[in-house]
């Protein structure tokens, strides 16, 4: 195991010179995992103790979708792997949607007319720090074999420590820089549901399901809709409700 983790490692930061900051880290991060799990795809979510993502990354783009969903709809593997701080392992979404077990209602049919098949979300944490989740996805169905299993926690142990090792080598451009950026996705969001709450006179929490429908019905990023709204380049009107 040891001798695997040193080989991962070695595959994700390569060279010093070529480490570049926490974006390329990351998305060699969803690259490595994406070929040593022989996974469809991978993504990653940084995230910050609440919950709020501060910096995402992906293999590929249907893999960002797959992650953007579940920003969107608020549920999903990331969601809760991060809420358990333990892996969530689906070897079969379509088992799942056809199951008593209905704790993804929106993100597993969209997920899976999407391609998605199987999920597995690996925390990254360490002690009672949580960082943020790692997701592998695959295009058929199936459990990850012992030898996968292993090596995805390999994975995340190595972005963990890729991740801490950095914010104490620069902390002016590390973890502190995404919580920074996170604080202001959050406010940002507040605002952005305060406005719609008053546009549309409904509630707080109705304000974000209508913010998460449109941007879903659009294709867009939920961010991108957010600073729209902010940006008063979108308005919800009441007639359209």
């Amino acid at each position: 195991m040891d001798d695997r983790v040193a080989v991962i490692k070695g595959l994700i930061l390569g060279h010093p010179a070529e480490n570049g900051g926490n974006e390329s880290l990351l998305r060699r991060v969803c690259s490595t995992a994406a070929k040593e799990l022989s996974a469809s795809g991978v993504g990653i979510s940084v995230m910050t103790e609440s919950g709020i993502r501060a910096a995402t990354a992906a293999s590929d783009p249907a893999s960002e979708l797959l992650e953007e969903l579940q920003f969107m709809f608020g549920e999903g593997p990331c969601v809760d792997a991060f809420a358990s701080r333990r892996p969530v392992l689906i070897s079969d979404l379509g088992d799942l949607m056809t199951s008593e077990d209905d704790r993804w209602p929106f993100y597993a049919p969209a997920a899976h007319a999407s391609g998605l098949r199987a999920v597995f979300a690996f925390p990254l944490q360490i002690g009672a720090a949580r960082l943020g989740v790692l997701d592998v996805f695959r295009d058929h169905v199936g459990p990850l074999t012992n030898a996968e299993l292993a090596d995805a926690v390999a994975v995340a142990d190595v972005t963990v420590t890729a991740l801490l090792d950095r914010q104490e080598e620069r902390p002016d451009s590390g973890i502190d820089d995404i919580d920074d950026d996170a604080a202001e996705y959050r406010a940002e969001l507040f605002q952005a549901q305060g406005m719609v709450m008053v546009q549309l006179g409904v509630t707080l929490a109705e304000a974000m399901a209508r913010i998460r429908a449109y941007a879903y019905a659009e294709d867009r990023r939920l961010s991108d809709v957010t600073r729209d709204i902010v940006a008063r380049r979108l308005r919800f009107d009441r007639d359209e409700r």
